[in-house]
């Protein structure tokens, strides 16, 4: 297969639009799209998903902090389940 100039201009054109598209989409999943998917910069995420085990095909264990507290989830069973609640150190972030 030979290209020529005009397929050579074709192609950079085509992939010139692909890479727009994209960054149109990542615009507008920042823009509108739902909170918590793209987290922006400088902003301090309140919940997070620490550790999670598998206790067996079901049922999970799962660890989450929510701001200065975190709670043992077990989860995938007839109920959910609160299995313990503690309050924690908030973290220091080092500024040197």
């Amino acid at each position: 297969m030979d290209l020529d100039a005009a397929g050579y201009l074709r192609f950079v054109a085509s992939l010139v639009f692909v890479i727009g598209l994209m960054l149109a989409l990542l615009w507008a999943l920042r823009r509108f799209g739902p909170a918590g998917m793209v987290v922006r910069p400088g902003t301090r995420r309140r919940l997070g998903v620490i550790e999670s085990s598998a206790l067996d095909g079901r049922r999970r264990l799962v660890l989450v902090r929510c701001d200065d507290t975190e709670h043992l989830l077990l989860i995938g069973g007839v109920s959910d389940l609160v299995v313990e609640s503690r309050t924690v150190a908030p973290a220091t972030e080092d500024k040197a």
